[in-house]
């Protein structure tokens, strides 16, 4: 059995790893541009072809050992805290095995993924135009006057859509966002590299109110097929806005519009503008909620099922869990120095909005930093 002095040793080596990595990401943008551009990609193409040759989600199954050794742990540490006198010194390695396996674990983590939240935002990166720094009231302004801009835009995009929607079987939308990534982006993930699974726990994310999640350890995209197929080409897309290489959630969000409004695609298109729509309302119900109603008032009969459809869902899985996880992931949000954590999800809102009117102008975008 390791001695706890050496434990010690390898607790001050992680952590002296740890901060040499967020160092050199802070510090040195030349370190994010290699990273993005020579390391990322390599290592998530060698995970996710090795990973990708089972339809069974390997991240999945790497949580249940992660959450079954984490009850093992603390069944052991509870055990031997109680008999304190005759071991201290196994109290002690716990707390050290436990200490050593998270910076191990937080440092794969960072390694394999997590560098990409050192990125620029993907609007700055793209040239869209700033928010505007006035006053509070004059921010408030513009921001109500792009949200009401962006919700006419959608009731148009989705009436205009609707006709020629119809449900795609999951394997043609993660085919489809492939290759759509393919041809529309620079993305330097080769082949296998990109492409999403049904998660196991699909029942459980829907109380939780998680539509998909990225694995970064596993390289794999998971999905969470009890959502409505209408939702799954946006979701799709997003995660592999993950893949790709982009960490921040609100532009994985823009990054997923980009890509499923940019070609013809009636159907991915309108499964982009409702899921825009859904943020773009609910901001305008913030400020006027008879006008935010007025707007949906005036969508076509198949989105106002559809918007029933989420409703009914939503009614269904409220509950504690839900409200506990959406806390948690805005914790770890901001711990990634997303300071609006998971409200972050709605700066797609302007962003889109910005880069139609940069569309207007003949401008093409859809590059990853």
């Amino acid at each position: 059995m390791m001695k706890n002095s050496t434990k010690i040793w390898i607790l001050a080596s992680q952590i002296l790893v740890l901060w040499l990595l967020v160092f050199a990401l802070e510090q040195f943008p030349g370190v994010v541009r290699w990273y993005s551009f020579s390391l990322y990609p390599v290592l998530q193409t060698a995970r996710n072809s090795v990973f990708s040759r089972t339809s069974v989600s390997v991240g999945d199954v790497l949580y249940f050992l992660l959450g079954l050794w984490l009850l093992v742990s603390l069944v052991r540490f509870v055990y031997f805290t109680s008999r304190w006198r005759r071991h201290k010194e196994r109290v002690s390695g716990i707390v050290l095995n436990g200490l050593n396996s998270f910076l191990a674990v937080y440092i794969v983590f960072i390694v394999f993924w997590g560098a990409n939240y050192s990125k620029e935002p993907l609007a700055r990166f793209w040239g869209l135009p700033s928010a505007s720094k006035g006053s509070r009231q004059e921010r408030r302004a513009q921001d109500l006057a792009v949200t009401v801009a962006v919700n006419k835009f959608l009731v148009g995009k989705l009436n205009r859509c609707a006709p020629n929607y119809r449900i795609l079987p999951y394997t043609h939308i993660n085919d489809r966002s492939v290759a759509y990534y393919r041809e529309y982006t620079n993305c330097n993930v080769k082949d296998g590299g990109l492409g999403v699974k049904v998660s196991l726990y699909s029942g459980l994310m829907q109380w939780m109110s998680v539509d998909g999640y990225y694995n970064p350890l596993t390289a794999e995209g998971q999905v969470n097929d009890k959502v409505p197929g209408f939702m799954m080409p946006f979701i799709t897309c997003h995660e592999m806005a993950h893949q790709a290489g982009i960490a921040a959630e609100g532009d994985a969000n823009l990054m997923a519009y980009a890509v499923c409004t940019h070609g013809n695609d009636e159907i991915f298109k309108y499964s982009a503008y409702l899921n825009l729509w859904l943020y773009a309302n609910n901001r305008l119900y913030r400020y006027d909620s008879g006008m935010a109603n007025g707007y949906q008032r005036q969508l076509n009969a198949l989105t106002l099922r559809h918007l029933d459809t989420l409703e009914a869902i939503s009614a269904a899985h409220r509950g504690y869990l839900a409200h506990f996880t959406s806390n948690v992931y805005d914790s770890y949000l901001k711990l990634q120095n997303q300071e609006n954590g998971i409200r972050s999800y709605g700066n797609v809102t302007r962003e889109a909005w910005l880069l139609e009117q940069a569309r207007a102008t003949g401008r093409k975008f859809i590059k990853i930093p």
